[in-house]
């Protein structure tokens, strides 16, 4: 059984257990608590007081519980996005088409031309890491906006300039 699997049976096996003892602490206060004699004419029961807030309480706790719970299993089995320590890093990428695009990826110390397309990618081209290229495309991307915020804030600045010069 490889690893990956016995992580996965195992982090099944706790939800399992945890969703079992949140059903019988459940059942344990809905015994806890007195019953009030709902009288013959009303169609439906209506939980009211601390039994009814005792419920949405434990719901509550179950939603977030469970949202923790899938949050610690993405991390646990790598559904995060990987940091700046990347073995693989995309040195440029340039659009072909529609869904085509050719993309330089670094691999240690070769870099691969990817031709890459919706259904697949193939190698065209491998070559020796160039560092004066590297150094040359961080520079460009320092000076390029990194983020979306950073973007719409040039672009407003921009715009706020053109607008002053035009205006009377």
């Amino acid at each position: 059984m490889s690893l990956a699997r016995r992580h996965l049976s195992r982090a099944a096996s706790l939800v399992a257990r945890g969703a079992a003892l949140l059903a019988f602490a459940t059942q344990a206060v809905h015994a806890a608590l007195p019953t009030v004699p709902t009288p013959v004419h009303e169609a439906a029961p209506v939980a009211t007081g601390g039994s009814g807030l005792l419920q949405v309480g434990f719901g509550m706790a179950a939603v977030l519980g469970l949202i923790f719970l899938c949050a610690w299993l993405a991390r646990r089995f790598g559904l995060q996005r990987l940091g700046n320590g990347q073995v693989v890093k995309v040195v440029s990428s340039a659009m072909v088409g529609q869904r085509e695009r050719v993309v330089v990826v670094e691999v240690g110390d070769q870099w691969l031309v990817l031709g890459v397309t919706s259904s697949q990618v193939n190698t065209l081209h491998t070559l020796p890491a160039q560092a004066h290229l590297t150094t040359a495309t961080s520079n460009a991307t320092q000076a390029a906006p990194r983020s979306p915020v950073e973007l719409f804030a040039q672009k407003l600045r921009e715009s706020l300039s053109g607008k002053a010069r035009t205006a009377p």
